[in-house]
């Protein structure tokens, strides 16, 4: 199944709230290259169940890794990556901000700095990434910042507000067209794009998806 919705136009992410809550979360690009992953974290954000964040740089990285996974993609996810902004215009850690907070930081991969720099810049209060062992706590700790993966974060916000997680992933299930998923189809679909703690929410809420 192609996790992606193939409808034109808006993909039905609700953008009146989007950034308002308290809760920060800056977005690593190994969560927004997965499609199904990426798409219920950007349904749950527009919800204002938390502010989302990310880079410039960050954005590069997961076309750069979806086109290479996907060449039949390459030069046609502008489309996407211009609804996200829209769906979260408040999105951008700058790169002024993020390479003045990056001096003096250091991680297992230099690579995965600008990252942790990007949450201090952005004032997040985590990093939702797939890739914990790259961000060790007693570098993240002391610096205020929780690292947690998607999807153990999903079910948070799923617990934090049932009913508004609930109605965000029915609207997520109804974009899913040609074919259109059943609730078995969606919560599997979940749990082979790496969230499988979130596919047994779902599972459990079927008759409500």
């Amino acid at each position: 199944m192609n996790v992606w919705p193939r409808t034109r136009g808006n993909w039905g992410w609700n953008t009146d709230v989007a950034g308002h809550a308290r809760y920060t979360a800056l977005l690593d690009a190994c969560v927004l290259y997965p499609l199904a992953m990426a798409d219920a974290l950007m349904s749950l954000a527009t919800t204002g169940l938390f502010a989302a964040k990310w880079t410039a740089r960050i954005e590069a990285e997961w076309i750069r890794a979806l086109e290479e996974n996907r060449p039949d993609l390459r030069g046609r996810l502008g489309y996407r990556r211009d609804q996200m902004r829209e769906a979260v215009p408040d999105w951008e850690v700058g790169e002024r901000a993020w390479t003045l907070c990056a001096r003096g930081l250091a991680l297992p991969d230099p690579d995965d700095v600008h990252v942790l720099a990007a949450a201090l810049a952005g004032h997040a209060d985590c990093i939702v990434t797939a890739n914990l062992k790259d961000f060790p706590s007693d570098v993240t700790a002391p610096l205020g910042i929780e690292v947690i993966h998607p999807d153990q974060f999903i079910v948070a916000q799923w617990d934090l507000d049932q009913l508004v997680a609930v109605a965000a992933f029915k609207r997520m299930r109804a974009r899913w067209k040609k074919p259109q998923a059943s609730a078995d189809d969606f919560a599997a679909a979940m749990e082979r794009g790496g969230l499988p703690a979130t596919a047994q929410r779902l599972r459990e809420a079927a008759e409500l998806i």
